[in-house]
């Protein structure tokens, strides 16, 4: 039995940033640290803070000690951890939601799904410029939120994580776990 138990925090709180150089990377640190508990959040950062990547990790700072170690474990390579200025915070949230009365647009990170309210159907999914699109749109399209194919399964870009993303969001959405 563990001595020392990582606490369960939100995210944000404590704020930094892991800022990489390439998508594989922070989707590798991603996985890693999910996979070893903790409670972390994949986001876009600031314009200013990009270190050539679009996406970065938030993390608890306390815990940036950890999270060196396991990077190191595992191999991830990261450019950098930086504190998260707190009016930087906004800019982050990679998925942004968009009601339109009879239909939702969930948008994650330039992939937007959107889906009709009433049935959960989606009614048009958009954005990328990767390969794969639109053979996901096809897959996609007029089917189910709840029947949907899991895009990470039918696609294999970035593109393909962030519809992920936004099928995941769109959801909770639906099935009333988020407002």
């Amino acid at each position: 039995m563990p001595i020392f138990k990582r606490d369960k925090k939100t995210s944000g709180e404590g704020g930094g940033l892991v800022l990489f150089a390439d998508v594989q990377a922070a989707l590798k640190a991603e996985k890693a640290l999910k996979n070893a508990g903790y409670n972390i959040k994949l986001v876009a950062p600031p314009p200013k803070l990009r270190k050539g990547c679009d996406l970065a990790v938030e993390i608890n700072l306390v815990e940036q000690t950890g999270i060196e170690r396991l990077f190191r474990e595992k191999d991830v390579q990261y450019v950098e951890i930086v504190p998260l200025a707190e009016g930087l915070r906004e800019l982050l949230d990679i998925v942004k939601v968009t009601d339109f009365g009879q239909w939702i647009m969930v948008k994650a990170g330039n992939m937007k799904l959107t889906f009709e309210k009433a049935t959960g159907v989606i009614v048009n999914t958009s954005g990328g410029g990767c390969p794969d699109i639109p053979y996901m749109h096809v897959q996609m399209i007029g089917k189910n939120l709840s029947e949907a194919p899991n895009p990470k399964e039918i696609g294999f870009t970035l593109c393909a994580t962030m519809l992920y993303r936004a099928l995941e969001e769109s959801l909770a959405i639906w099935q009333g776990r988020r407002p």
